[in-house]
């Protein structure tokens, strides 16, 4: 443990939020120890604007809640306390100390060494011990403003390394989310992970597929819109990371792994880092349905074969498919299924919807999620997708007066092509009976 006073370190409490510094000083005044821990320490020595500050302390769950009349305590493997202000939350733990054998059911871990239960309390050094890797376990004390860094923290910010506190197989054994924010963290941060927290990923991606599909929804935001979602969805590949999140896309990228799929893919992540750093809003209906598109496409197709049911209806049997088969792995709320499915199912109106009652079909709520979809594949795929998608972005793109000269041309040329259908019927000579001899 490496203790920096205030002099030599550029932190200042102008820095931290005002309800942080609020909770720090409750705690210290009380009489308990209060620091400043992870990603805000370490954000603001880097002269990043941190996203949230958290606090650790030596007072207990109960102990916090009765200091602040705002306070909410949450969960059951991790106790937390959120202290409320408005829309501000600051969340403040309990130090963290080892897990030993005793007859008390304060911590758990299962066979595979996972922690199912860690309401285990300690000491600032053991908590240390406890945290995931060194550019986190910093601490800043509140009580002399000083900066407590453990396992060589500061040294790896420095020299921009991502390292795992403790053995890195045990320590992904515990908790193999540790794999993906190790991922988060490199990109983020423009870092490098350490030779030993990187080679066991490989053989131990698979255990990603036991963690709780919950859980993996929230960790799936913070992958792909953080501003990173390409850089991150590369070295997820490359670490095996991505199959047991997605495994009916990975299974597309392994059959064409320069098919439409991993064109659709490369286009969404872009899309959305391009959006993220324009700080245009960015939705997890429109991204799933996106990346869903082609497994979705695929099993439509078998589903009318098998079946022999129309298109239309194909599509709508595949969609429950596809999105059930999702949902195990990853748990996506109904809030954002549902919008998925419904642009999903006004892809097969772009087409029949030219001409006049393109009108109507742009009035639809979900038709500019839609059209964005459109055009995406259009980028993939080319060929007619590609000419549907430049009429609509002329129609899309028109003022009134364009609009209405775009649809009549697509009226007159849909009246064309069913004239001529009636025309080459009629040609057609009907057959007569032969006379009787």
């Amino acid at each position: 443990m490496e203790v920096v006073p205030r002099k030599d370190h550029s932190i200042s409490r102008r820095q931290i939020s005002e309800n942080a510094i609020k909770v720090l000083y409750r705690l210290h005044k009380s009489g308990f120890k209060a620091y400043l821990v992870g990603g805000g320490v370490r954000d603001i020595l880097l002269g990043l604007q941190p996203k949230d500050f958290d606090v650790v302390t030596n007072a207990t769950p109960e102990e916090i809640k009765k200091l602040f009349r705002n306070c909410r305590l949450v969960g059951r493997r991790f106790r937390l306390a959120h202290i409320v202000f408005g829309r501000d939350v600051i969340e403040v733990a309990t130090l963290r100390g080892h897990h030993v054998d005793s007859g008390e059911k304060i911590s758990k871990t299962n066979a595979e060494g996972r922690l199912l239960r860690d309401n285990v309390y300690g000491t600032i050094d053991e908590d240390a011990e406890r945290r995931d890797f060194t550019v986190n376990a910093l601490y800043y004390d509140i009580s002399d403003f000083s900066i407590h860094s453990y396992g060589g923290g500061l040294e790896d910010l420095n020299s921009k390394t991502i390292r795992l506190i403790g053995d890195p197989n045990t320590r992904y054994r515990e908790d193999p989310v540790r794999m993906l924010r190790a991922v988060r963290f490199a990109t983020k941060l423009d870092m490098t992970i350490d030779p030993g927290a990187a080679d066991p990923i490989y053989d131990l991606a698979p255990l990603l597929k036991d963690i709780p599909a919950a859980r993996m929804y929230e960790e799936v935001l913070k992958l792909f819109f953080n501003g990173q979602a390409t850089n991150n969805f590369e070295m997820m590949r490359e670490f095996g990371l991505f199959a047991p999140l997605f495994p009916l896309i990975d299974s597309h990228l392994e059959d064409e792994p320069n098919g439409f799929t991993a064109k659709m893919l490369q286009a969404v992540m872009e899309n959305t880092d391009l959006r993220v750093r324009a700080e245009k809003t960015v939705t997890p209906a429109f991204f799933y349905a996106a990346i869903l598109w082609y497994p979705l496409s695929q099993r439509a197709d078998d589903i009318a074969l098998e079946s022999g049911l129309s298109l239309y209806d194909a599509y709508n049997a595949a969609m429950g498919d596809v999105m059930e088969q999702q949902c195990r792995s990853i748990s996506i709320p109904r809030r954002f299924s549902t919008p998925a499915k419904d642009i999903w199912q006004l892809q097969l109106r772009f087409d029949r919807n030219q001409g006049t009652r393109a009108f109507k079909f742009i009035e639809h709520p979900k038709f500019r999620a839609a059209y964005d979809l459109l055009l995406l594949r259009a980028l993939a795929e080319g060929g007619s997708v590609a000419k549907s998608a430049a009429w609509w972005k002329s129609f899309v793109e028109g003022g009134d007066e364009q609009r209405s000269v775009i649809a009549r041309s697509a009226n007159k040329g849909s009246r064309n092509r069913n004239s001529n259908q009636r025309r080459r019927r009629r040609s057609t000579p009907k057959k007569t009976a032969k006379p009787a001899e």
